[in-house]
């Protein structure tokens, strides 16, 4: 009897635990979506157009990213005269880089495809997460550059997977590292985010984004919210 009573108990404290557990990354994931302005702010969301730049040894790289959300994104960049692309358009990618040689736009493979669709929801991806079929787990904490980051793995609907690294003291995401399947083999991409900047609509976002190895940050210099987007932004010609 003792020993049942003893089972007893353990599995209740299991389940507690796993309760628990819940609650404390449901909770780092609402202080942060809280943090950069919101939930009914960032459903507001639905086109964005970023103005941004990359300095190279001295040479300024100009980079402008359009975006609607859940449909299409479009990145370019200007360098020697030279403007190439990544489009990605519902169920379609195209990459142009002339200055690796491209004469024209190359279709994406499945897997960069499949890599930057999960890219294409740009009202946070921890927003109304169970309802677009993602899972997080809290892994604990983890010291990025003396932070002691709350470190949050998102388990994308494609399979595909997101540690975010929060600061405790703002609930900013600092650190982003990716994992994903390229050519069928897996690699993460780590990215730092910083200066959060407040924009008139009342969302928070990071205008600087570095990857380790990099030779500079990616700087934005200026966000749109819901402007009107050519489609024909979004065909690779």
């Amino acid at each position: 009897m003792k020993r049942n009573s003893m089972l007893s108990l353990f599995m209740v404290s299991l389940m507690f635990a796993g309760t628990i557990q819940a609650q404390t990354v449901d909770e780092v994931i609402n202080k942060n979506i809280e943090a950069i302005g919101g939930k009914v702010n960032w459903k507001k969301v639905n086109t964005m157009k970023s103005e941004a730049s990359l300095s190279i040894q001295g040479m300024d790289i100009p980079i402008n990213i359009y975006q609607v959300n859940n449909k299409a994104f479009r990145s370019d960049f200007t360098a020697m005269n030279m403007t190439g692309y990544t489009i990605v358009n519902g169920d379609s990618g195209w990459n142009f880089n002339p200055m690796q040689g491209q004469t024209k736009p190359e279709p994406m493979t499945a897997d960069q495809l499949n890599a930057q669709k999960d890219e294409l929801d740009i009202q946070n991806s921890f927003i109304d997460y169970k309802e677009k079929g993602h899972k997080v787990e809290l892994l604990g904490r983890e010291d990025i550059d003396g932070v002691s980051t709350f470190k949050v793995k998102l388990t994308r609907k494609s399979g595909n997977e997101v540690t975010y690294f929060i600061d405790p003291a703002t609930y900013y995401v600092i650190r982003v590292a990716t994992k994903m399947k390229i050519n069928g083999q897996e690699i993460e991409q780590v990215s730092n985010l910083g200066n959060y900047t407040k924009l008139p609509e009342g969302i928070v976002i990071p205008f600087s984004m570095e990857m380790p190895g990099s030779p500079a940050p990616i700087v934005i210099k200026k966000v749109e919210v819901n402007p009107t987007l050519d489609p024909s932004l979004f065909v690779a010609k």
